[in-house]
Protein backbone atom coordinates (compact mmCIF):
# COMPACT_ATOMS: atom_id res chain seq x y z
CA UNK A 1 0.00 0.00 0.00
CA UNK A 2 1.30 3.47 -0.98
CA UNK A 3 2.98 5.57 2.07
CA UNK A 4 1.81 8.74 0.33
CA UNK A 5 -1.70 10.04 -1.11
CA UNK A 6 -2.94 12.93 -1.89
CA UNK A 7 -6.31 12.30 -0.11
CA UNK A 8 -6.82 9.66 2.79
CA UNK A 9 -10.10 8.96 3.50
CA UNK A 10 -11.00 7.26 7.01
CA UNK A 11 -14.21 5.54 7.12
CA UNK A 12 -16.44 3.57 4.99
CA UNK A 13 -20.20 5.20 5.21
CA UNK A 14 -21.53 7.04 3.23
CA UNK A 15 -19.64 9.89 3.77
CA UNK A 16 -16.24 8.60 3.20
CA UNK A 17 -17.07 6.66 0.12
CA UNK A 18 -19.11 9.75 -1.43
CA UNK A 19 -15.61 12.21 -0.66
CA UNK A 20 -13.65 9.10 -2.09
CA UNK A 21 -15.51 8.41 -5.25
CA UNK A 22 -15.61 12.58 -5.60
CA UNK A 23 -12.02 12.96 -4.93
CA UNK A 24 -10.37 9.62 -6.94
CA UNK A 25 -10.13 11.55 -10.70
CA UNK A 26 -7.51 13.98 -9.21
CA UNK A 27 -4.87 12.05 -7.13
CA UNK A 28 -4.78 8.72 -5.76
CA UNK A 29 -7.11 8.00 -2.70
CA UNK A 30 -6.37 5.80 0.41
CA UNK A 31 -9.18 4.51 2.16
CA UNK A 32 -9.22 2.98 5.35
CA UNK A 33 -12.14 0.98 6.58
CA UNK A 34 -11.64 -0.88 10.49
CA UNK A 35 -13.92 -3.82 9.03
CA UNK A 36 -15.00 -4.29 5.47
CA UNK A 37 -15.70 -1.73 3.57
CA UNK A 38 -19.60 -2.44 3.73
CA UNK A 39 -19.44 -2.61 7.77
CA UNK A 40 -20.47 0.72 8.72
CA UNK A 41 -23.59 3.28 10.98
CA UNK A 42 -24.50 3.42 6.98
CA UNK A 43 -25.21 -0.05 6.32
CA UNK A 44 -27.88 -0.19 9.26
CA UNK A 45 -29.90 2.69 8.33
CA UNK A 46 -33.44 1.66 7.65
CA UNK A 47 -35.21 4.54 7.34
CA UNK A 48 -33.97 6.71 4.28
CA UNK A 49 -33.00 9.89 3.32
CA UNK A 50 -34.83 13.24 3.83
CA UNK A 51 -35.35 15.89 0.44
CA UNK A 52 -38.11 17.98 -1.00
CA UNK A 53 -39.04 15.52 -3.69
CA UNK A 54 -42.61 15.93 -4.61
CA UNK A 55 -44.29 19.42 -5.77
CA UNK A 56 -46.15 19.54 -2.22
CA UNK A 57 -43.10 19.65 -0.25
CA UNK A 58 -40.66 22.93 -0.23
CA UNK A 59 -37.26 23.97 0.98
CA UNK A 60 -38.72 26.29 2.89
CA UNK A 61 -40.84 23.42 5.29
CA UNK A 62 -37.89 21.19 5.04
CA UNK A 63 -35.89 23.80 6.60
CA UNK A 64 -38.17 24.49 9.75
CA UNK A 65 -39.18 21.00 10.61
CA UNK A 66 -35.37 20.49 10.83
CA UNK A 67 -34.88 24.43 12.96
CA UNK A 68 -38.02 23.19 15.14
CA UNK A 69 -36.27 20.22 16.38
CA UNK A 70 -33.35 21.58 16.43
CA UNK A 71 -34.10 23.13 19.55
CA UNK A 72 -32.90 26.80 18.61
CA UNK A 73 -29.54 25.55 17.75
CA UNK A 74 -29.16 24.85 14.78
CA UNK A 75 -26.93 26.90 12.41
CA UNK A 76 -29.26 28.40 9.59
CA UNK A 77 -26.62 28.79 6.86
CA UNK A 78 -25.82 24.68 7.21
CA UNK A 79 -29.59 23.93 7.31
CA UNK A 80 -30.38 26.21 4.47
CA UNK A 81 -27.73 24.91 2.30
CA UNK A 82 -28.20 21.24 2.90
CA UNK A 83 -31.75 21.29 2.49
CA UNK A 84 -31.43 23.19 -1.04
CA UNK A 85 -28.59 21.31 -2.26
CA UNK A 86 -29.83 17.83 -0.95
CA UNK A 87 -32.09 16.80 -3.97
CA UNK A 88 -28.83 17.11 -6.36
CA UNK A 89 -27.04 15.00 -3.88
CA UNK A 90 -29.90 12.69 -4.11
CA UNK A 91 -30.06 12.21 -7.61
CA UNK A 92 -26.16 11.43 -8.13
CA UNK A 93 -26.71 8.26 -5.52
CA UNK A 94 -29.76 7.69 -8.03
CA UNK A 95 -27.35 7.84 -11.18
CA UNK A 96 -25.03 5.41 -9.09
CA UNK A 97 -27.10 2.87 -8.89
CA UNK A 98 -28.73 3.39 -5.97
CA UNK A 99 -32.42 2.19 -6.75
CA UNK A 100 -35.31 3.87 -4.21
CA UNK A 101 -38.48 2.31 -3.42
CA UNK A 102 -40.97 3.41 -6.17
CA UNK A 103 -44.88 3.68 -6.28
CA UNK A 104 -46.96 0.67 -7.54
CA UNK A 105 -46.84 2.47 -11.01
CA UNK A 106 -43.58 2.98 -11.20
CA UNK A 107 -43.50 6.46 -12.40
CA UNK A 108 -43.10 8.25 -8.67
CA UNK A 109 -41.20 7.51 -5.46
CA UNK A 110 -42.69 6.03 -2.98
CA UNK A 111 -42.32 8.82 -0.53
CA UNK A 112 -42.26 7.94 3.60
CA UNK A 113 -42.96 10.43 6.68
CA UNK A 114 -41.27 10.49 9.89
CA UNK A 115 -41.56 11.91 13.28
CA UNK A 116 -40.87 15.76 13.13
CA UNK A 117 -41.73 15.73 9.25
CA UNK A 118 -44.54 18.16 8.22
CA UNK A 119 -44.35 16.29 4.25
CA UNK A 120 -43.63 13.31 3.14
CA UNK A 121 -40.37 13.12 2.14
CA UNK A 122 -38.13 10.16 3.04
CA UNK A 123 -36.38 8.65 0.13
CA UNK A 124 -36.29 4.73 0.65
CA UNK A 125 -35.28 1.60 -0.40
CA UNK A 126 -37.82 -0.90 1.71
CA UNK A 127 -36.11 -0.69 5.23
CA UNK A 128 -32.95 -1.47 4.03
CA UNK A 129 -31.89 2.01 2.42
CA UNK A 130 -28.72 2.47 4.19
CA UNK A 131 -27.56 -0.63 2.62
CA UNK A 132 -29.06 0.13 -0.56
CA UNK A 133 -26.91 2.91 -0.64
CA UNK A 134 -23.75 1.35 0.77
CA UNK A 135 -24.06 -1.46 -2.12
CA UNK A 136 -24.10 0.78 -4.87
CA UNK A 137 -21.35 3.06 -3.55
CA UNK A 138 -18.99 -0.51 -2.44
CA UNK A 139 -19.29 -1.58 -6.15
CA UNK A 140 -18.17 2.21 -7.68
CA UNK A 141 -15.47 2.56 -5.19
CA UNK A 142 -14.22 -1.10 -5.86
CA UNK A 143 -14.21 -0.54 -9.26
CA UNK A 144 -11.93 2.99 -9.58
CA UNK A 145 -8.30 2.49 -10.24
CA UNK A 146 -7.18 5.28 -8.29
CA UNK A 147 -8.72 4.06 -4.87
CA UNK A 148 -6.72 1.77 -2.70
CA UNK A 149 -8.76 0.11 0.24
CA UNK A 150 -7.42 -0.87 3.29
CA UNK A 151 -9.75 -2.69 5.01
CA UNK A 152 -9.02 -4.67 8.79
CA UNK A 153 -7.39 -1.38 9.67
CA UNK A 154 -7.93 1.93 11.93
CA UNK A 155 -6.38 5.21 12.37
CA UNK A 156 -4.92 5.68 15.68
CA UNK A 157 -3.78 9.14 15.73
CA UNK A 158 -3.71 11.78 13.34
CA UNK A 159 0.09 13.95 12.56
CA UNK A 160 -0.28 17.78 12.63
CA UNK A 161 1.96 20.55 11.97
CA UNK A 162 2.07 21.61 15.17
CA UNK A 163 2.75 17.71 16.77
CA UNK A 164 5.81 18.23 14.50
CA UNK A 165 7.02 21.16 15.35
CA UNK A 166 6.72 19.92 19.58
CA UNK A 167 9.40 17.53 18.13
CA UNK A 168 11.87 19.27 16.59
CA UNK A 169 10.83 19.18 12.91
CA UNK A 170 10.48 22.60 11.38
CA UNK A 171 6.90 24.21 11.20
CA UNK A 172 5.02 24.61 8.23
CA UNK A 173 3.28 27.79 6.75
CA UNK A 174 -0.02 26.71 8.76
CA UNK A 175 0.83 25.32 12.72
CA UNK A 176 -2.50 23.59 12.44
CA UNK A 177 -2.75 21.47 9.14
CA UNK A 178 -2.73 17.68 9.21
CA UNK A 179 -0.06 16.23 7.75
CA UNK A 180 -1.24 12.11 7.54
CA UNK A 181 -1.72 9.47 10.42
CA UNK A 182 -0.78 6.69 11.85
CA UNK A 183 -3.09 3.48 10.61
CA UNK A 184 -2.73 0.11 12.77
CA UNK A 185 -3.44 -3.13 10.98
CA UNK A 186 -5.84 -5.32 12.81
CA UNK A 187 -4.75 -8.74 11.41
CA UNK A 188 -1.35 -8.06 12.17
CA UNK A 189 -1.46 -5.37 14.81
CA UNK A 190 1.55 -3.37 12.95
CA UNK A 191 1.44 0.30 12.67
CA UNK A 192 2.50 1.96 9.41
CA UNK A 193 2.49 5.62 8.76
CA UNK A 194 0.92 7.50 6.00
CA UNK A 195 1.82 11.25 4.77
CA UNK A 196 -1.59 12.80 2.98
CA UNK A 197 -2.39 16.04 1.58
CA UNK A 198 -5.85 16.19 2.39
CA UNK A 199 -7.46 14.05 5.37
CA UNK A 200 -11.35 13.72 5.48
CA UNK A 201 -12.31 11.77 8.88
CA UNK A 202 -16.01 9.93 8.19
CA UNK A 203 -15.42 7.46 10.78
CA UNK A 204 -19.59 7.84 12.13
CA UNK A 205 -20.63 8.09 15.74
CA UNK A 206 -20.23 6.85 19.06
CA UNK A 207 -22.90 4.49 20.01
CA UNK A 208 -20.86 2.50 21.71
CA UNK A 209 -19.84 3.97 24.65
CA UNK A 210 -23.05 3.24 26.25
CA UNK A 211 -24.50 0.05 27.33
CA UNK A 212 -27.47 -0.21 25.01
CA UNK A 213 -26.82 1.03 21.47
CA UNK A 214 -28.65 0.22 18.20
CA UNK A 215 -24.54 1.06 16.66
CA UNK A 216 -22.46 -1.50 14.66
CA UNK A 217 -19.62 -2.58 16.95
CA UNK A 218 -17.24 -0.05 15.03
CA UNK A 219 -18.95 3.01 16.06
CA UNK A 220 -16.55 3.79 19.01
CA UNK A 221 -16.18 7.62 18.28
CA UNK A 222 -13.05 7.29 16.84
CA UNK A 223 -12.41 10.33 14.84
CA UNK A 224 -13.99 12.64 17.28
CA UNK A 225 -11.62 11.28 20.06
CA UNK A 226 -8.53 11.27 17.15
CA UNK A 227 -9.84 14.32 16.04
CA UNK A 228 -9.68 16.41 19.62
CA UNK A 229 -6.24 14.38 20.52
CA UNK A 230 -4.90 16.80 17.55
CA UNK A 231 -6.30 19.91 19.01
CA UNK A 232 -9.20 20.23 16.76
CA UNK A 233 -12.70 22.04 17.91
CA UNK A 234 -15.64 20.04 19.41
CA UNK A 235 -18.91 21.21 19.73
CA UNK A 236 -22.24 19.77 21.46
CA UNK A 237 -21.16 16.61 22.63
CA UNK A 238 -23.92 16.65 25.22
CA UNK A 239 -26.81 15.84 22.25
CA UNK A 240 -27.02 11.89 22.18
CA UNK A 241 -29.86 10.83 20.45
CA UNK A 242 -31.64 7.83 22.00
CA UNK A 243 -33.68 6.04 19.08
CA UNK A 244 -37.06 5.54 20.93
CA UNK A 245 -37.50 1.89 19.53
CA UNK A 246 -35.03 -0.42 19.34
CA UNK A 247 -36.10 -4.45 19.69
CA UNK A 248 -36.23 -6.01 22.88
CA UNK A 249 -35.15 -9.39 22.52
CA UNK A 250 -31.72 -11.52 23.99
CA UNK A 251 -31.49 -12.35 20.72
CA UNK A 252 -31.40 -9.30 18.94
CA UNK A 253 -30.34 -6.08 21.25
CA UNK A 254 -29.12 -4.05 18.56
CA UNK A 255 -31.86 -4.39 15.93
CA UNK A 256 -33.32 -1.32 15.00
CA UNK A 257 -37.37 -0.84 14.65
CA UNK A 258 -37.14 1.93 12.19
CA UNK A 259 -39.02 5.39 12.36
CA UNK A 260 -41.10 5.00 9.59
CA UNK A 261 -43.45 2.18 11.26
CA UNK A 262 -44.64 5.27 13.21
CA UNK A 263 -44.73 7.31 10.24
CA UNK A 264 -47.10 4.92 8.79
CA UNK A 265 -49.39 4.77 11.67
CA UNK A 266 -47.42 2.55 14.48
CA UNK A 267 -49.15 3.34 18.28
CA UNK A 268 -47.05 2.86 21.30
CA UNK A 269 -48.17 1.34 23.74
CA UNK A 270 -47.60 0.20 27.51
CA UNK A 271 -47.95 -3.54 28.19
CA UNK A 272 -51.77 -3.11 29.32
CA UNK A 273 -52.74 -2.04 25.88
CA UNK A 274 -53.03 1.69 26.17
CA UNK A 275 -51.17 4.18 24.43
CA UNK A 276 -49.44 7.21 26.52
CA UNK A 277 -47.49 9.49 23.95
CA UNK A 278 -50.82 11.63 23.40
CA UNK A 279 -49.89 12.36 27.08
CA UNK A 280 -46.72 13.88 26.25
CA UNK A 281 -46.99 15.48 23.36
CA UNK A 282 -49.85 16.88 20.73
CA UNK A 283 -48.25 15.12 17.88
CA UNK A 284 -48.18 11.64 19.63
CA UNK A 285 -46.05 8.86 17.91
CA UNK A 286 -44.99 11.84 14.99
CA UNK A 287 -43.45 13.52 17.98
CA UNK A 288 -39.45 14.06 17.42
CA UNK A 289 -36.95 11.63 18.96
CA UNK A 290 -36.05 13.25 21.89
CA UNK A 291 -39.69 13.51 23.17
CA UNK A 292 -40.61 9.80 22.03
CA UNK A 293 -37.62 8.62 23.94
CA UNK A 294 -37.87 10.51 27.04
CA UNK A 295 -41.76 9.58 27.40
CA UNK A 296 -41.21 5.85 27.08
CA UNK A 297 -38.00 6.21 29.43
CA UNK A 298 -40.54 8.20 31.87
CA UNK A 299 -43.04 5.57 31.47
CA UNK A 300 -40.99 2.77 32.09
CA UNK A 301 -39.71 3.90 35.12
CA UNK A 302 -43.48 4.80 36.17
CA UNK A 303 -44.32 1.32 35.79
CA UNK A 304 -41.43 -0.84 36.45
CA UNK A 305 -42.22 -2.64 33.05
CA UNK A 306 -39.09 -3.53 30.70
CA UNK A 307 -40.15 -2.52 27.49
CA UNK A 308 -42.80 -0.97 25.91
CA UNK A 309 -44.83 -1.98 22.52
CA UNK A 310 -45.08 -0.73 19.25
CA UNK A 311 -48.72 -1.56 17.43
CA UNK A 312 -48.72 -2.41 13.66
CA UNK A 313 -51.51 -4.76 13.25
CA UNK A 314 -53.92 -2.36 12.10
CA UNK A 315 -52.15 -3.05 8.57
CA UNK A 316 -52.49 -6.36 6.57
CA UNK A 317 -49.19 -9.06 6.98
CA UNK A 318 -49.01 -8.76 2.73
CA UNK A 319 -48.44 -4.55 3.18
CA UNK A 320 -45.94 -5.27 5.98
CA UNK A 321 -44.16 -7.91 4.55
CA UNK A 322 -43.60 -5.41 1.35
CA UNK A 323 -42.66 -2.07 3.12
CA UNK A 324 -40.08 -3.32 6.08
CA UNK A 325 -39.14 -6.98 4.56
CA UNK A 326 -36.60 -6.60 6.86
CA UNK A 327 -38.35 -5.93 9.95
CA UNK A 328 -40.94 -8.23 9.37
CA UNK A 329 -38.69 -11.42 8.97
CA UNK A 330 -36.13 -10.66 11.46
CA UNK A 331 -39.24 -10.24 13.54
CA UNK A 332 -40.93 -13.63 12.11
CA UNK A 333 -37.72 -15.10 13.16
CA UNK A 334 -37.77 -14.40 16.81
CA UNK A 335 -41.28 -15.46 16.94
CA UNK A 336 -42.78 -12.09 16.56
CA UNK A 337 -45.20 -11.44 13.94
CA UNK A 338 -46.07 -7.98 13.38
CA UNK A 339 -49.19 -8.12 11.71
CA UNK A 340 -50.82 -9.76 14.99
CA UNK A 341 -48.25 -9.16 17.58
CA UNK A 342 -46.80 -5.59 18.92
CA UNK A 343 -43.46 -4.92 18.74
CA UNK A 344 -41.29 -5.15 22.78
CA UNK A 345 -39.27 -1.97 22.08
CA UNK A 346 -36.88 0.38 24.28
CA UNK A 347 -34.77 3.31 23.48
CA UNK A 348 -31.33 2.61 22.90
CA UNK A 349 -28.25 5.08 21.90
CA UNK A 350 -28.08 5.96 18.47
CA UNK A 351 -26.77 9.02 17.02
CA UNK A 352 -24.77 11.95 18.11
CA UNK A 353 -25.76 15.29 16.88
CA UNK A 354 -22.56 16.70 18.29
CA UNK A 355 -18.38 15.88 16.79
CA UNK A 356 -16.21 18.14 15.37
CA UNK A 357 -16.52 21.53 14.44
CA UNK A 358 -16.51 22.20 10.34
CA UNK A 359 -17.54 25.29 8.28
CA UNK A 360 -19.48 25.34 5.53
CA UNK A 361 -17.34 23.41 3.41
CA UNK A 362 -16.56 20.24 6.28
CA UNK A 363 -13.35 21.59 7.16
CA UNK A 364 -12.37 21.73 11.19
CA UNK A 365 -9.91 24.33 12.64
CA UNK A 366 -7.28 22.06 11.29
CA UNK A 367 -6.42 23.24 8.06
CA UNK A 368 -7.04 20.52 5.28
CA UNK A 369 -8.67 18.12 7.88
CA UNK A 370 -12.13 17.21 6.47
CA UNK A 371 -14.75 15.82 8.50
CA UNK A 372 -17.50 14.43 7.22
CA UNK A 373 -20.80 12.70 8.52
CA UNK A 374 -21.86 12.10 12.42
CA UNK A 375 -18.00 12.19 13.49
CA UNK A 376 -18.88 16.38 12.37
CA UNK A 377 -20.75 18.96 13.72
CA UNK A 378 -21.76 21.17 10.88
CA UNK A 379 -24.97 23.16 12.59
CA UNK A 380 -27.60 21.41 10.23
CA UNK A 381 -28.83 19.11 13.76
CA UNK A 382 -28.64 21.32 16.35
CA UNK A 383 -29.89 19.75 19.77
CA UNK A 384 -32.17 17.54 18.25
CA UNK A 385 -31.36 15.36 14.83
CA UNK A 386 -34.62 15.28 12.49
CA UNK A 387 -35.38 12.00 11.60
CA UNK A 388 -33.59 10.54 8.10
CA UNK A 389 -31.31 14.36 7.73
CA UNK A 390 -28.34 12.41 8.71
CA UNK A 391 -27.56 10.36 4.81
CA UNK A 392 -28.44 13.73 3.33
CA UNK A 393 -26.15 15.68 5.55
CA UNK A 394 -22.97 13.23 4.92
CA UNK A 395 -23.33 13.23 0.95
CA UNK A 396 -23.78 17.07 0.66
CA UNK A 397 -20.76 17.92 3.01
CA UNK A 398 -18.86 15.15 1.07
CA UNK A 399 -19.36 16.88 -2.53
CA UNK A 400 -18.38 19.96 -0.51
CA UNK A 401 -15.51 19.14 1.44
CA UNK A 402 -14.34 17.06 -1.98
CA UNK A 403 -14.76 19.89 -3.81
CA UNK A 404 -12.65 21.85 -1.00
CA UNK A 405 -10.44 19.34 -1.15
CA UNK A 406 -9.73 19.52 -5.34
CA UNK A 407 -8.87 23.04 -5.34
CA UNK A 408 -6.29 22.68 -2.81
CA UNK A 409 -4.83 19.74 -3.20
CA UNK A 410 -2.24 21.13 -6.34
CA UNK A 411 -0.75 23.30 -3.52
CA UNK A 412 0.21 21.16 -0.98
CA UNK A 413 3.08 18.56 -0.87
CA UNK A 414 3.44 15.15 1.17
CA UNK A 415 6.29 15.74 3.61
CA UNK A 416 8.00 12.56 5.21
CA UNK A 417 7.17 11.75 8.39
CA UNK A 418 8.35 9.86 11.40
CA UNK A 419 7.95 6.04 12.10
CA UNK A 420 6.07 5.25 14.70
CA UNK A 421 7.74 4.40 17.94
CA UNK A 422 6.58 1.76 19.99
CA UNK A 423 8.79 2.53 22.78
CA UNK A 424 9.33 -0.68 25.48
CA UNK A 425 6.08 -1.82 24.42
CA UNK A 426 5.57 -5.45 25.03
CA UNK A 427 2.36 -7.79 24.23
CA UNK A 428 -0.40 -7.56 26.87
CA UNK A 429 -1.23 -10.68 29.07
CA UNK A 430 -3.58 -8.50 30.90
CA UNK A 431 -6.56 -8.60 28.42
CA UNK A 432 -9.54 -8.61 30.92
CA UNK A 433 -8.46 -5.00 31.82
CA UNK A 434 -9.46 -3.94 28.36
CA UNK A 435 -12.70 -5.82 28.59
CA UNK A 436 -13.37 -5.09 32.35
CA UNK A 437 -13.19 -1.07 31.46
CA UNK A 438 -14.53 -1.12 28.42
CA UNK A 439 -17.86 -2.74 30.31
CA UNK A 440 -17.64 -0.60 32.66
CA UNK A 441 -17.60 3.12 30.91
CA UNK A 442 -20.07 1.59 28.40
CA UNK A 443 -22.25 1.05 32.22
CA UNK A 444 -21.65 3.93 33.40
CA UNK A 445 -22.37 6.27 30.71
CA UNK A 446 -26.11 4.62 30.53
CA UNK A 447 -26.79 5.06 34.09
CA UNK A 448 -25.38 8.16 34.70
CA UNK A 449 -25.69 10.30 30.95
CA UNK A 450 -28.64 8.33 29.94
CA UNK A 451 -31.59 9.59 28.31
CA UNK A 452 -32.60 11.57 31.54
CA UNK A 453 -29.47 13.11 34.12
CA UNK A 454 -29.29 14.99 37.26
CA UNK A 455 -26.15 17.08 38.24
CA UNK A 456 -25.14 14.36 41.17
CA UNK A 457 -25.08 11.50 38.12
CA UNK A 458 -22.53 13.80 35.67
CA UNK A 459 -20.54 14.22 38.57
CA UNK A 460 -20.22 10.46 39.67
CA UNK A 461 -19.99 9.90 35.56
CA UNK A 462 -16.97 12.80 35.30
CA UNK A 463 -15.04 11.00 38.33
CA UNK A 464 -15.28 7.24 36.94
CA UNK A 465 -14.21 8.80 33.40
CA UNK A 466 -11.21 10.51 35.03
CA UNK A 467 -9.76 6.90 36.84
CA UNK A 468 -10.48 5.12 33.76
CA UNK A 469 -8.94 7.98 31.58
CA UNK A 470 -5.78 7.77 33.91
CA UNK A 471 -5.99 3.91 33.91
CA UNK A 472 -5.70 3.86 29.96
CA UNK A 473 -2.91 6.03 29.84
CA UNK A 474 -0.39 3.79 32.73
CA UNK A 475 -1.80 0.58 29.96
CA UNK A 476 -1.75 2.78 26.71
CA UNK A 477 2.18 3.36 26.80
CA UNK A 478 3.42 -0.24 28.37
CA UNK A 479 2.09 -3.22 25.89
CA UNK A 480 1.42 -2.79 21.97
CA UNK A 481 -1.07 -1.59 19.89
CA UNK A 482 -4.54 -3.87 19.29
CA UNK A 483 -8.05 -2.85 17.99
CA UNK A 484 -9.74 -3.26 21.59
CA UNK A 485 -6.65 -0.66 23.45
CA UNK A 486 -7.11 1.92 20.75
CA UNK A 487 -10.77 1.78 20.87
CA UNK A 488 -10.65 1.71 24.50
CA UNK A 489 -8.79 5.15 25.01
CA UNK A 490 -10.95 6.65 22.41
CA UNK A 491 -14.10 5.30 24.09
CA UNK A 492 -12.84 6.81 27.41
CA UNK A 493 -11.70 10.21 25.56
CA UNK A 494 -15.54 10.43 23.86
CA UNK A 495 -16.92 9.64 27.39
CA UNK A 496 -15.40 12.13 28.84
CA UNK A 497 -16.26 14.75 26.42
CA UNK A 498 -19.99 13.45 26.78
CA UNK A 499 -19.68 14.24 30.23
CA UNK A 500 -17.70 17.98 30.48
CA UNK A 501 -20.37 18.76 27.72
CA UNK A 502 -23.50 17.68 29.54
CA UNK A 503 -22.12 19.05 32.82
CA UNK A 504 -21.82 22.28 31.30
CA UNK A 505 -25.06 23.01 29.63
CA UNK A 506 -27.31 24.03 32.73
CA UNK A 507 -30.64 23.78 31.31
CA UNK A 508 -32.52 20.96 29.18
CA UNK A 509 -32.62 21.33 25.33
CA UNK A 510 -33.44 18.81 22.70
CA UNK A 511 -31.37 15.74 23.40
CA UNK A 512 -29.92 17.01 26.51
CA UNK A 513 -32.84 16.80 29.91
CA UNK A 514 -30.78 17.75 33.04
CA UNK A 515 -33.64 17.26 36.29
CA UNK A 516 -31.75 19.45 37.84
CA UNK A 517 -32.36 22.54 35.14
CA UNK A 518 -35.17 21.52 33.87
CA UNK A 519 -36.22 23.92 31.50
CA UNK A 520 -35.00 25.32 28.44
CA UNK A 521 -32.64 28.78 29.22
CA UNK A 522 -32.23 31.60 26.39
CA UNK A 523 -29.12 32.54 27.58
CA UNK A 524 -27.49 29.17 26.92
CA UNK A 525 -28.53 29.25 23.11
CA UNK A 526 -25.03 28.72 22.20
CA UNK A 527 -22.82 25.86 21.12
CA UNK A 528 -21.01 23.66 23.84
CA UNK A 529 -17.44 24.40 23.07
CA UNK A 530 -14.51 21.80 23.86
CA UNK A 531 -10.59 22.21 22.81
CA UNK A 532 -7.98 20.04 24.34
CA UNK A 533 -5.44 22.12 26.09
CA UNK A 534 -1.57 21.83 24.35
Amino acid sequence: MPRKCDFLVIGSGVAGMSYALKVADHGPVRLVTKRALEESNTQYAQGGIAAVWSEEDSVESHVEDTLTAGGGLCRREAVEKVVREGPERVQELIDLGVSFSQEANGESYDLGREGGHAERRILHAKDQTGAEIVRALVAKVRQHPNIEVSENTMAVDLITGSWLARRGQALPPYPDVVRGAYLLNLESNAVEVVSAKMVAICTGGAGKVYRYTSNPDVASGDGIAMAYRAGAQILNMEFVQFHPTCLFHRKAQRFLISEALRGEGGKLKLPNGRRFMDRYDERGELAPRDVVARAIDAELKRTGADCVYLDMTHHTAEYLQDRFPLIFSRCLELGIDISTDSIPVVPAAHYICGGVATDLNGESNIRNLFVVGEASCTGLHGANRLASNSLLEGVVFAHSAATTSIERVGTVDCVDLPEWDAGRAVDSDELVVIKQTWEEIRRFMWNYVGIVRTTRRLKRARHRVDLVQEEIRNYYWDFRLTGDLVELRNLAQVAGLVVESALARRESRGLHYNKDFPQSDPRWLRDTELRKRT
